[in-house]
């Protein structure tokens, strides 16, 4: 049966090379467009186009094909052979290639057990199900790791149950607010809103004992379409795993926060891991698992925009239900691997541009993350292609395949507090995760390169028609349209999203202020984190002939080689000091709302601030002029291009996080993935704490006139 299998898939890849033709190459005009931060585009665009032509659709889905051969969990011999295949890609382009190991502490599921009782004492379910659809050939392989949660705590728990639908801190304060006592509790909590860490953190400072957190229909099953196999949409078995620790503290090992957890780092220089991670048991489930405990519930009926799509009306709890909850997790200092391939410089070796992806996943993570691999490795054949040309990109490339990312940013966190003095020299870290769930591309970034990204995106066709830019546009026209029934008021202007956290780009911007972007491709996607992520569902339902694999390739790798060979590095300042306006005057009118007065913050003062912003947009114009016609050295304007990025960092930290030291992006305490805008500020607005938003607010002004500073400082 198998060598049908086979045959099949390589009659399919035969197809692909017909339809790799129509997404070749955009078209170019006689005379080439200039673009910001080259003095003559004319010899670039002629490497460019020669990069372009190299990712092919076929190759890239025979490299997809073997990253998801086999579930490759981070630490896992699965993982490992993942290793050797990537390096062996790496270095049969020519990059200079290391495979570099961490020793980070980390937990494996022994046993993970969830029983449900009503006051009788009947059961009412057991749990966590297989995960179990008819037909999907990868589902019945023995490696598939039981549903857990990383960085969940092991124990032995019984307590009633009450519903918290998303988990929210608004949703736990509806609680309080409700009279419902949550101590010694079983909190069940659907998935969605915020970091899944966040539901077990709340839940944890309001004394719960443990967490249950469920994906609903209503979020990402039949209720959006049709489940798979039939459509893309997460199955009734299907079950979202994740890692619950604390990421909005700090990622990592969460033993070595801010150090390097290399094989020979002794025991003594590591913390206690409870600064990032939970004490209280948490356990994912499918909602044919959740379906019985929230059935039973008894209580109040949940508030309006609490009730999911189960047939049944939705109860608060207590009452009705008594949950058992049982978790074995085996905590063990585990290697991981990174592999790391670089290409040196021939003018600025010590200005790097560090592109990266990871390789772990829970499963089989075809779209999460391979699809971003296999899109990787393409860019990488591109620029080998290069080098045999005789090419050299005048900064140095560094690609990056990240281990241990599902655990919590582990391995591109201690790769990056290994090199981070180095990283003081990085102009760029460009982050690919799932590279591609579907057809529409989307992007975050620092705001001094959102215009960068736009551009790249115009020099790539789309396998849609047009470049990438045009498709993005149509995309993003259409989701205006139905939210507001109204276009975008700018359709030049794409929107380009702010960084928080959740993927690698996390240490080396919000701890080490490295100027980052983050791109993807979007649609249907239901079975994140679940045992369906694999090839079988990716040729259905994201990606069928690969294309969209090749144009995240070329993307990613036009964002590397663009940056390494740029005459002046393109962060448009102007841009950023825009942004730092507005989330200046959103903070002050926050500030002032009715209700707070009693707090004071009605009396903070923003002038501080708010002048240091200023004199961050008057020095922005300046250097963007020198940027857009540079008479002198173009070293030192380079260098102080960069270093405004770094004067961004506090170095004291974020209150109670010094791990993050972005004074304008961080991951939000209580949302996780989410930007906070002005962190510092804005959270102690949030908690109306007077003071410590005075103290902040002075932090920002600091960090901005150091920047401003730097920028008026070229001549």
């Amino acid at each position: 049966m198998q060598c049908y299998k086979t045959l099949a898939f390589l009659l399919l890849l035969g197809l692909v090379s017909a339809y790799a033709g129509t997404g070749a190459l955009p078209a170019q005009s006689a005379a080439q467009p200039s673009v910001f931060g080259f003095l003559n585009f004319n010899a670039q665009s002629r490497i460019e186009e020669k990069f372009l032509a190299v990712p092919d659709a076929r190759i890239a889905g025979q490299d997809l094909k073997a990253l998801t051969a086999e579930p490759h969990l981070a630490a896992t011999p699965g993982d490992r052979r993942t290793v050797d295949y990537v390096a062996q890609k790496f270095r049969a382009a020519g990059l200079e290639t290391e495979i570099v190991p961490y020793r980070v502490l980390m937990n494996q599921p022994q046993e993970v057990r969830v029983e449900a009782f009503d006051p009788s004492g009947k059961l009412l379910m057991s749990g966590p199900t297989r995960e179990h659809v008819e037909g999907d050939p990868y589902q019945d392989d023995p490696r598939v790791v039981m549903p857990f949660n990383s960085s969940s705590a092991s124990g032995d728990v019984t307590g009633e149950v009450v519903y918290a639908n998303y988990g929210r801190l608004e949703d736990f304060n509806e609680l309080a607010a409700l009279h419902i006592d949550l101590h010694g509790k079983i909190v069940i909590c659907r998935y969605g809103e915020n970091f899944r860490g966040v539901k077990v953190y709340i839940a944890e400072q309001r004394g719960a004992a443990g967490v249950l957190v469920y994906s609903d229909p209503q979020d990402d099953g039949y209720y959006k379409g049709d489940p798979w196999p039939n459509g893309p949409w997460r199955p009734e078995t299907g079950v979202q795993r994740g890692a619950v620790q604390y990421l909005f503290k700090y990622s990592g090992d969460p033993e070595t926060p801010g150090v390097a957890s290399t094989p020979d780092l002794p025991d003594s220089a590591r913390v206690s891991p409870y600064g990032n991670q939970p004490r209280i048991v948490s356990i994912p489930l499918s909602y044919h698992d959740a379906a019985p405990i929230l059935q039973a519930l008894k209580g109040p009926g949940v508030p309006q925009g609490w009730q999911g799509a189960l047939p049944f009306r939705y109860h608060l709890g207590p009452g009705g239900v008594t949950v058992h909850l049982v978790s074995r997790q085996d905590y063990q200092r585990r290697i991981i691997w990174d592999v790391i391939g670089i290409i040196k410089g021939s003018e600025y070796p010590d200005d790097w541009v560090v592109a990266g992806n990871h390789r772990d996943a829970w499963v089989y993570g075809a779209v999460d993350p391979s699809s971003g691999t296999a899109a990787m490795l393409e860019a990488v054949r591109g620029a080998g292609a290069l080098l045999r040309e005789g090419w050299r990109p005048r900064r140095t490339i560094v690609f990056c395949s990240w281990d241990a990312e599902e655990e919590g940013l582990i391995g591109s966190t201690e790769w990056a507090e290994q090199h981070a003095a180095a990283l003081q020299h990085a102009v760029l870290y460009s982050n690919m995760d799932v590279a591609v769930a579907g057809p529409n591309f989307s992007a975050s970034a620092i705001p001094s390169l959102k215009e960068f990204v736009r551009q790249i995106t115009r020099s790539v066709s789309s396998p849609a028609g047009g470049t990438v830019f045009e498709q993005w546009r149509v995309h993003q026209a259409g989701e205006e349209t139905h939210r507001e029934n109204a276009a975008p008021t700018n359709p030049d202007e794409l929107r380009v999203g702010d960084l928080g956290s959740g993927s690698d780009y996390t240490p080396f911007l919000q701890h080490l202020g490295v100027p980052s972007t983050d791109i993807g491709s979007d649609g249907p996607y239901g079975v994140y984190h679940s045992a369906f992520d694999d090839f079988a569902w990716y040729t259905q339902n994201a990606d069928p002939h690969f294309l969209y694999l090749q144009e995240m390739a070329r993307v990613f790798g036009l964002e590397a080689l663009r940056m390494a060979d740029a005459d002046v590095l393109p962060y448009d300042y102007v841009a950023y000091a825009r942004e730092i306006a507005q989330y200046i005057d959103a903070a002050k009118a926050r500030a002032g709302k009715d209700g707070l007065d009693a707090d004071g913050l009605d009396a903070l003062d923003f002038s501080a601030a708010e002048a240091a912003a200023d004199r961050f947009m008057q020095a922005a114009q300046k250097v963007h002029r020198l940027q857009a016609a540079p008479s002198g050295d173009l070293a030192a304007l380079n260098a102080a291009l960069r270093q405004a990025e770094a004067d961004l960092l506090s170095p004291g930290g974020l209150p109670n996080r010094p791990w993050y030291r972005h004074t304008i992006y961080a991951p939000g305490e209580y949302t996780g993935y989410a930007a906070v805008v002005i962190p510092g500020v804005n959270e102690a607005i949030d908690a109306k704490n007077a003071p410590l938003a005075a103290q902040q607010l002075s932090v920002l002004a600091q960090a901005l006139d150091r920047a401003a500073q730097t920028l008026d400082s070229v001549r």
